[in-house]
C-alpha cells in the first residue's frame, strides 16, 4: 500500500507506523493515545455540540470546525475516556494527520486509510472499524459545513 496519495503529515505517521516492528505498533498506538489533546473548555461545556461514533467500543465523541474560504483549514476535537487506549490512540492520529489541513484535502483521504497502519493484525475489525468510523464522520461532517 501506498502512502504517496496521502497528504504529508498523514504519510509520516503512516511511515511511521510502518517502520516499527509489529511488536511494538501496539506500544506506537499506546503513545499516540496520552498525545490526544484535551477538549477546549468551550465544547466541553457544550456537550451537544459533539457527535457520539457509535461503532467505537468505547465512548467517543468528535467534533468538527471548518474555516471560510476554499483552503478553509479544518479543526478536530475529540472526547475518550484514558481507560480507553486503543480509541484514544486512533483518534490521536487523526487529530494529528489531519487538523490543520484544508477540508478539501481531508476530504480526499482514502476510506483505507485505518488499513494503512498496519495495525489489523494486532487490533480487533471491530476496533478497526471504529477508526475507519471516526473518519466517516469527519468528512460527513466536513460535507455537511460546507452545504450551508
Amino acid at each position: 500500500m501506498s502512502a504517496q496519495d496521502l497528504p504529508e503529515q498523514l504519510q509520516e505517521l503512516v511511515s511511521e507506523f510502518n517502520e516499527v516492528p509489529e511488536p511494538d505498533k501496539l506500544q506506537l498506538l499506546l503513545e499516540f493515545s496520552r498525545s490526544l489533546p484535551e477538549l477546549p473548555a468551550r465544547l466541553g461545556e457544550h456537550p451537544k455540540e459533539l457527535e457520539q461514533v457509535t461503532e467505537c467500543q468505547s465512548p467517543l465523541f468528535l467534533a468538527v470546525e471548518v474555516g471560510d474560504g476554499d483552503d478553509a483549514p479544518v479543526s478536530l476535537f475529540f472526547s475518550a475516556p484514558a481507560e480507553a487506549p486503543t480509541t484514544r490512540g486512533f483518534a490521536s492520529i487523526l487529530h494529528e494527520g489531519l487538523n490543520g489541513l484544508p477540508a478539501a484535502q481531508v476530504l480526499e483521504v482514502p476510506d483505507d486509510l485505518p488499513e494503512r497502519f498496519g495495525l489489523t493484525r494486532l487490533v480487533s475489525p471491530l476496533r478497526m472499524r471504529g477508526m475507519s468510523a471516526m473518519l466517516g464522520r469527519i468528512k460527513r461532517q466536513i460535507t455537511a459545513r460546507q452545504a450551508v
